[in-house]
């Protein structure tokens, strides 16, 4: 793919971060893309195909919105949620078996999240991939949608923070940045969001106590991503994604989150409305970004149409995200899928 033969600024970018169809771009796509000017992209595993494929789309991705720097996101995490898998990837575990080994070694614990994470990033950056939806910081409660399940870390806040932690720094340790996700917390839903809008009747002082307590212990990291859920105790009427008391009042107020907030996909069913009408409900709420994944055209049009420039508060918020991305350490492959290996052998 050759260098696009303009460079586009940040702040001519939109709110938006946007899917494709395929494994790539059609004349359609490329010319939405560089009218409409997404900020950022994202794939599914229908957009994976092989490394060299991979490189090519983000490249062209890139190239159409004139920014180098377009941030191109993906949901590896592990277990179920993983859209790179051989041979692209191994099959990682899901968190869960990362909090099962921090249960019983608290340091190889640690170690394992961080060389999972670490793994990924040798994994994405080889295709052209720099942001991880990753950590998931939910927090789950007996009872609740397994939705969440053994994609969490474990079923206390100090857990989940620590293993989270220990995998956003090994994300950054790769050149890759992470996203943490669901915030303010999806732990306690009761159904799928894909699918359904689930209400959460637990007070706010349990809420502050179990829910909100990882994000606010990795408050600092670049990027979140929004909950598709009610919390009755603060907004009985909207869930987090489009409610400004929730966005204000926790993310922003509470749990101290200044980075770059983005949605949780607008495609969900959790969100009624049409596109143009819930795209305008997330930036009414002041989240900074709307994220549309399926690729489908009319719905993006609809996206892009309600979706504003990037500017003012939600664009340094952005240029701050992209400026915690660090070089890729020295850390050597071969060595460290070695060493990962082994704390799970040891453990079986």
């Amino acid at each position: 793919m050759a260098a696009s033969r303009y460079l586009s600024p940040m702040n001519e970018s939109k709110r938006m971060i946007l899917g494709a169809a395929g494994l790539g771009l059609t004349p359609d796509e490329i010319a939405f893309y560089r009218g409409e000017r997404p900020w950022g992209f994202i794939l599914f595993a229908r957009n994976v195909g092989e490394a060299a494929q991979l490189r090519d789309l983000t490249a062209a991705m890139r190239d159409c919105v004139g920014r180098p720097d377009a941030p191109v996101f993906i949901d590896q995490e592990g277990g179920r949620v993983q859209r790179l898998r051989p041979p692209l990837a191994p099959n990682y575990p899901p968190a869960a078996a990362l909090g099962e080994l921090y249960r019983r070694n608290h340091d190889g614990g640690l170690r394992a999240a961080w060389l999972m994470s670490r793994l990924h990033a040798f994994d994405l950056t080889r295709c052209g991939i720099d942001t991880d939806c990753l950590p998931v910081l939910d927090v789950p409660v007996e009872g609740a949608h397994d939705v969440i399940g053994q994609r969490a870390y474990g079923r206390d806040p100090e857990t989940v923070a620590a293993l989270g932690r220990a995998a956003a720094e090994g994300l950054f340790a790769g050149g890759v940045l992470p996203v943490m996700k669901h915030i303010p917390g999806h732990g306690r839903a009761g159904a799928d969001t894909h699918f359904e809008l689930p209400t959460v009747k637990a007070s706010l002082d349990e809420l502050r106590e179990h829910d909100f307590a990882p994000f606010r212990a990795l408050r600092d990291l670049p990027m979140a991503m929004t909950a598709h859920v009610v919390y009755s105790a603060i907004d009985p009427t909207n869930p987090a994604t489009h409610s400004a008391k929730i966005i204000d009042g926790i993310i922003r107020g509470e749990i101290g989150f200044d980075g770059l907030l983005m949605s949780d996909d607008v495609s969900m069913k959790a969100l009624s409305g049409d596109f143009a009408s819930k795209t305008a409900a997330i930036l009414a709420a002041r989240c900074d970004l709307v994220l549309h994944c399926n690729g489908v055209m009319e719905e993006m049009r609809a996206v892009a149409g309600a979706s504003g420039p990037l500017s003012g508060k939600p664009l340094e918020r952005a240029e701050r995200a992209l400026a915690a991305r660090r070089k890729p350490d020295v850390t050597a492959e071969a060595a460290a899928r070695a060493e990962f290996a082994g704390y799970f052998e040891a453990a079986a």
